[in-house]
């Protein structure tokens, strides 16, 4: 659970309290003292005690629904790690194996790749067709320009990516 959200909940739990607070205080004042008028009462609780509460309920709610974006975040972070990971880790994955583990589409699976690459956090090669990641260095493939899938002489298709015209497979670089 994000702060936002547990800091949404505790003020929607005090805007509550001084709801439940002030209604009590309100029905023992009018019962115990003699002099105070209902009307007054009421006109004391709705400019005091109504605006407080309504202003902590506002800003729990704010929070509350922020704080459920910034998992949502956090959790596309997580998943997105955990496809680096695996590369890494194993050297080749399966785009199905990606997402059975996370358990996304593999439209879903794909997005991600596509993001990774945006965000230049993945360096390697994809073949498409085959739904398989590969990790490899971008030093060595650069000095290599062989496919990593099919051993074909790469050619550049654009801005950090090299296709093989033989496999399809695309393989990405980091410029910098």
């Amino acid at each position: 659970m994000s702060t936002g959200r547990i800091v949404g909940v505790i003020l929607l739990v005090v805007a509550v309290i001084v709801l439940v607070a002030g209604g009590f205080l309100l029905l023992t004042q009018m019962a115990t003292e003699g002099n105070a008028t209902a009307g007054g009462q009421a006109l004391g609780f709705v400019c005091l005690v109504l605006p407080i509460a309504v202003v902590l309920g506002a800003v729990g709610i704010y929070l509350l629904i922020k704080g459920r974006g910034e998992e949502a975040q956090m959790s596309k972070a997580r998943q997105q790690r955990e496809i680096l990971n695996m590369v890494l880790t194993q050297g080749k994955v399966r785009l199905d194996d990606i997402a059975l583990k996370l358990n996304l589409s593999r439209s879903e699976t794909e997005a991600m790749v596509h993001d990774l690459v945006g965000k230049e956090l993945f360096t390697g090669a994809v073949n498409w067709k085959d739904g398989i990641l590969y990790s490899k260095e971008a030093s060595q493939l650069k000095a290599d320009q062989k496919c990593p899938n099919c051993g074909g002489v790469l050619e550049l298709a654009g801005k950090g990516v090299i296709e093989c015209p033989y496999c399809g497979a695309q393989v990405f670089l980091h410029l910098a």
